[in-house]
């Protein structure tokens, strides 16, 4: 059997060899096939994952807040009288003087910084403020954070146009500003800007640096200084925390481990996709068209190998047709059609992958068009090695399936039909 192996590899060899034009024709149909399906599956990725960051690119995985209850159905007259032949009323009842702060935030971010979980904890204390420049005035959000813990968590010190987000530590009332607010506010490095709490506190920042999300919303509202200064802008204490950003190291645990916090500290805890349900439907919509568009580009070349297998074989019935006459079995037949199939697959899956790699790298090379809201210089592409394994994987199975139906059927030829024509 190994004697009629080494026979048969030889013979497909042979064929492979004898017929140049049409072999190679051949595996151009599975290059170009296999090439296609990794540019597109590098470009739609790439851009899938460009949008993804962009659009969570400001959220962290949890939030930890103090969710305020605003349920007054239950009032202290109403608990005193338990029974039912009183009517109780109370008119215009006052709200709860209810704190928005996190007891004790310090200390569960030292805790939650030791679970191998997570990779930062930022604790940060936001409020609305008026941004004051000469006769500009922007309403927008202030917010106070450590820095360094905040860089790790929203990556923003690859986010800064001008500045370093370090700046921030070193300079006395510094402030970050989003791009679109120092533009509108017509603020550049070491300008003040002054700004107005709604409880009337005013205070003076120098800018330090502009940063750029390419989401509008926060690059034309938002901006950074140190957690003391709003507190003092405030009139709050060192230790008045209203939330908890948390990084992790796998960002798909975060609605199992969300509920774990709440548990554990009976603070809200808020995953990523909750806080941004839209953007998750529509991430994952993209990446379901990006997964049928190439499946069906595969589909669509393993047809046309398929197509191309069946031509090679139905051109070689006369060789066929010779081998059985001259001993060869049905199996032997299958065995060496089997052999060229794989050849051509394996090789023609390899160039499709380098091709297909020379091409994404192309575009990945190209510049992208000037954009003042988005921070990408050139087209978003990636290079998965899962996408460059799938496409030799499927370019081998399509050959080989190519070709063992149509040999198959040439197993089965009766050579006395073949050779009288």
């Amino acid at each position: 059997m190994a004697i009629i192996s080494a026979v048969n590899f030889k013979i497909a060899k042979t064929h492979l060899l004898a017929k140049k034009r049409q072999t190679l024709i051949a595996m151009l149909g599975v290059t170009f096939g296999i090439a296609m399906f990794i540019l597109m599956i590098s470009f739609m990725s790439g851009f899938n994952e460009f949008l993804e960051d962009t659009m969570l690119s400001s959220t962290p995985d949890i939030r930890m807040y103090n969710d305020i209850n605003t349920d007054y159905s239950k009032s202290i007259v109403a608990q005193s009288l338990n029974d039912t032949t009183h009517l109780a009323m109370v008119s215009h009842q006052r709200p709860k003087d209810v704190q928005a702060k996190i007891k004790t935030a310090y200390t569960i971010a030292t805790d939650l910084s030791k679970d191998p979980r997570v990779i930062a904890v930022s604790p940060q204390l936001t409020t609305q403020v008026f941004y004051n420049n000469g006769p500009v005035q922007l309403n927008g959000s202030l917010q106070g954070v450590n820095i360094d813990q905040e860089s790790k968590l929203v990556n923003l010190a690859g986010k800064m146009k001008t500045g370093h987000s370090g700046d921030l530590m070193t300079t006395s009332n510094g402030i970050l500003l989003g791009q679109g607010l120092a533009n509108k506010l017509n603020a550049k490095l070491g300008d003040m800007v002054m700004l107005a709490s709604p409880q009337g506190n005013v205070m003076r920042f120098r800018v330090v640096g502009t940063f750029q999300f390419g989401i509008g919303t926060l690059d034309n509202v938002r901006s950074y200084v140190n957690l003391s200064s709003v507190q003092q802008l405030m009139g709050k204490d060192n230790t008045y925390i209203t939330d908890l950003n948390i990084k992790l190291k796998d960002k798909n645990i975060a609605p199992k481990l969300s509920v774990e916090l709440e548990n554990r500290y009976k603070y809200t805890a808020e995953d990523w996709g909750t806080a941004n349900a839209s953007a998750t439907v529509s991430i994952m919509i993209r990446n379901v068209m990006t997964f049928v568009v190439s499946l069906t580009l595969l589909i669509v070349a393993g047809f046309g190998i398929y197509n191309i297998m069946s031509m090679t074989i139905q051109n070689k019935l006369k060789d066929i047709a010779i081998l059985k006459a001259q001993g060869f079995s049905g199996p032997d037949i299958r065995q060496i059609f089997i052999i060229e199939s794989v050849t051509i697959g394996v090789m023609g899956a390899i160039s499709g992958l380098i091709f297909g790699f020379f091409l994404s790298l192309g575009i990945y090379h190209l510049p992208f068009p000037k954009n003042e809201f988005l921070n990408i210089t050139h087209f978003p592409v990636t290079f998965h090695t899962r996408h460059y394994m799938f496409g030799l994987v499927f370019g081998t199975l399509t050959t080989l399936i190519a070709g063992l139906v149509p040999s198959m059927k040439a197993a089965k030829v009766d050579p006395v039909v073949i050779l009288r024509g």
